[in-house]
């Protein structure tokens, strides 16, 4: 799945939900502005930002006062049936994120196990004797965009669900706030779908190679950590034997990753608890709707 297949909407919330003096809501909103817009780059940096950029959008509106109120106002003039409609989404939303959650601690796991074969066999062994981590981790990746373009055709089936709803009901802060968290996950699920490298041969390498570095160049895009360790072990699939200089490449690669890994679950870890946040307080205002 290539990234510059997916595009993005940017979204701005009606002035009259949101104080004028709420600075840290608006600021926060500026910045997923620019995030989401169809020129930006899905890199891990910005991706991170954009998660905890999205986690302080759902805690500046619980933490202003008057934002409070204005929201559950704004809501209370709807029927029961508008509010029951967000807070199917925020179920959907939630398990999205719990998805991506479940994800990331699975890419940790094979990178972790991947890290102590290479330490244990990499430079004692032909490349032979690695072959089956390597390939058992192709196969968790090629696994892994399975999950995740089911996970994209729910948030697609969502958005869907999302714009319908918009022309029979008032727009409020939690509709739009779920377009913005629903174009955000989509960006971290795009950069989990880097397309996997594993060819039968060294030219077939050197040929996909190609392809995806001149893909990349025409979409102003280029790999991210998850392509650059299928690059690094493609290559070291390639090689008879392991030498130092290639085990040293892919273990470095491997850290760079885990450490993105890491940033990117402490992001949706943040932005879960905001998710559980924002339906207690769906739950209450249909509450008292009722």
């Amino acid at each position: 799945m290539a990234p510059s297949q997916i595009h993005f909407r940017s979204i701005s919330l009606p002035s009259r939900l949101h104080p004028i003096n709420s600075t840290g809501f608006e600021s926060e909103l500026q910045k997923l502005n620019s995030f989401i817009s169809k020129n930006a780059p899905i890199t891990s940096e910005t991706i991170q930002s954009g998660l905890l950029g999205l986690a302080e959008l759902y805690t500046s509106i619980e933490l202003y006062n008057s934002a409070q109120k204005q929201l559950t106002q704004s809501i209370a003039l709807q029927d029961a049936k508008s509010t029951e409609e967000s807070l199917s989404s925020s179920v959907d939303l939630l398990d999205s994120c719990s998805a991506m959650k479940e994800l990331f601690q699975m890419i940790k796991e094979n990178i972790q196990t991947l890290q102590s074969a290479l330490r244990i066999k990499g430079l004692e062994h032909s490349t032979s004797s690695v072959q089956n981590d390597v390939t058992s981790y192709f196969s968790f990746r090629e696994r892994m965009n399975r999950l995740t373009a089911k996970t994209l055709k729910s948030l697609k089936n969502l958005e869907q669900m999302k714009n319908g709803s918009l022309n029979c009901t008032n727009i409020n802060v939690f509709r739009e706030l779920t377009g913005v968290t629903i174009a955000i996950f989509r960006r971290v699920l795009v950069f989990l779908s880097w397309p996997t490298s594993r060819p039968s041969s060294n030219w077939a390498l050197v040929s996909k190679l190609m392809h995806i570095k001149s893909a990349a160049s025409e979409n102003n895009d280029v790999a991210n950590e998850v392509g650059n360790v299928d690059f690094a072990l493609s290559f070291l699939q390639g090689k008879m034997k392991s030498n130092e200089a290639t085990v040293f490449d892919v273990q470095k690669k491997l850290q760079n990753l885990e450490s993105v890994v890491e940033g990117f679950e402490r992001g949706l870890e943040s932005l879960f608890r905001q998710l559980v946040q924002s339906r207690v307080t769906l739950l209450n205002i249909l509450t008292h709707q009722n």
